[in-house]
């Protein structure tokens, strides 16, 4: 049925309407009520899709924050990362971005492909809950440059309960408000061109009895309830939420069920089932440049805007019922974002020179093909194809530190051959910028070979710096 949903979506999508590139996003809301991860996530990120998402963007709320698994999740990757982190990295992607605040958790991870492409990457978090001090509600959220368009992705935990809608509505705005980036072109939330809300949100169905509610959710009638959908009902009032859109509401909703069941509440609470997992969308409204004391940054936006065009379809909004081990169910989004690329080229292009085994010291030749902020911080890694992350390096190497040759085309430094494994494998070189904060340049996946002297001293180690199983290159840049 979804992927019916999504072939007559993409049946829909007209051509051309940016004349530019068209972009598959997946997102997932799951307040996971601090149960631990399944031990699949197929179905959840649509993996057996014949179409693969170009950007995986997952929000969590209620993850597990007791004491001492919030401490250790603090010293490593929490389990919920672990988990999408392992199943997506042999497909491609990678970990691009995440930020953590007690029980909410966002998760970002691009194609390797797009990583040179997405820049300027900031993450930050607003505390709403119990006097705003525990972070147990509240927002989190992650900024960042897509080919040149500003992104912000802002899952959110709102207050709980029937009677706290107006409150809910004031945690957002104040979220909004609050929130801001060290950036020019979007220093708030709302100055960037794309903003996706997201979470736990918290709204219910409320005036309509029980009874009817289960009868309209059983007849599959969900359309006569949303006229009491306190989201929707907010809407009409609130001006900050009519500028966000939503898709319709055609499928069951995902509060509250027995644990391990599709049974909504049978306590003796008997909670109202309600849609409080959502995902909404906000393009940036047309400037206007009447009476307007910025009348110049205006009129740059509305060029740009023109100039290079951004829209977004939503292609599918559904729940998945297959997951059992919260009290919610997972809510999961697909959209087509068509744009136009503000640059093609990545910053610095990078490879390997000559063979590498760990027999001899290596030489990393990489140039400049557009200007940018370099620093003495900046530095490149060897990772293993199928990496996690962009600390999940082998080994790196300051770039100023360890230069050995430079003119004004071409940049060598090296790395030394006590650095490099010795059981080899395949490989790929990747440029980090510590002032864009992002890698900003990977080479093509090259050969590590084995170290003939390990081999002939019999020296190979069962498992050297994690080489002992790698990905086949052509299935990693597929």
């Amino acid at each position: 049925m979804m992927e019916e949903k999504e072939e007559q979506s993409d049946l829909s999508l007209q051509k051309g309407n940016t004349g530019g590139d068209s972009f598959r996003l997946h997102m997932v809301t799951w307040n996971v009520a601090t149960a631990d991860p399944p031990d699949d996530v197929t179905s959840l990120l649509h993996l057996n899709s014949p179409k693969s998402p170009d950007l995986y963007v997952v929000g969590l709320q209620e993850v597990s924050s007791r004491p001492v698994r919030f401490v250790s999740d603090f010293v490593f990757e929490d389990p919920w990362s672990q988990l999408f982190m392992s199943t997506l990295a042999p497909r491609g992607y990678i970990k691009v971005s995440s930020i953590r605040m007690q029980g909410l958790l966002l998760l970002f991870f691009s194609k390797l492909e797009h990583v040179p492409f997405i820049r300027d990457i900031q993450a930050t978090y607003t505390r709403t809950g119990i006097f705003g001090y525990w972070g147990n509600k509240g927002g989190v959220s992650v900024h960042l440059s897509f080919y040149g368009h500003m992104l912000c992705f802002l899952n959110c935990h709102l207050a709980a309960h029937m009677n706290y809608a107006s409150e809910r509505v004031d945690e957002f705005e104040y979220i909004m408000d609050t929130q801001n980036f060290e950036c020019k072109k979007a220093p708030s939330i709302a100055d960037h061109r794309l903003v996706f809300w997201f979470g736990d949100l918290n709204f219910r169905i409320q005036d309509h009895g029980m009874h009817f509610v289960r009868s309209c959710i059983n007849d599959q009638k969900y359309e006569l309830l949303w006229s009491k959908d306190q989201l929707i009902m907010m809407k009409t009032k609130e001006q900050m939420l009519q500028e966000f859109e939503e898709g319709p509401l055609d499928f069951p909703p995902t509060y509250k069920f027995d644990l391990n069941s599709d049974t909504y509440d049978s306590s003796g609470k008997k909670r109202k089932p309600a849609w409080t997992d959502r995902i909404l969308w906000r393009l940036r409204p047309k400037a206007s440049v009447s009476e307007d004391k910025n009348t110049l940054e205006k009129v740059k936006q509305l060029e740009e805007d023109e100039e290079y065009p951004l829209k977004t379809r939503q292609d599918l909004y559904t729940s998945n019922m297959e997951y059992k081990i919260s009290d919610h169910k997972p809510v999961i989004g697909i959209f087509t974002l068509e744009l136009r690329k503000m640059y093609e080229t990545p910053l610095v292009r990078l490879q390997p020179e000559g063979d590498w085994s760990a027999d001899i010291d290596s030489i990393i030749i990489y140039s400049p093909l557009q200007p940018f902020p370099s620093s003495s911080w900046d530095w490149i890694g060897l990772y293993k194809v199928g990496f996690t992350s962009v600390t999940d390096y082998i080994t790196y190497t300051w770039v100023k530190d360890d230069e050995v040759a430079f003119n004004e085309e071409i940049i060598q430094v090296y790395i030394s051959k006590e650095e490099i494994p010795v059981r080899g494998g395949e490989c790929v070189l990747c440029y980090y910028s510590s002032t864009l904060r992002c890698i900003i340049g990977i080479s093509e996946p090259f050969k590590v070979h084995e170290s003939k002297v390990a081999i002939e001293e019999g020296l190979l180690p069962e498992k050297v710096n994690g080489l002992n199983k790698t990905v086949a290159s052509e299935d990693f840049w597929n």
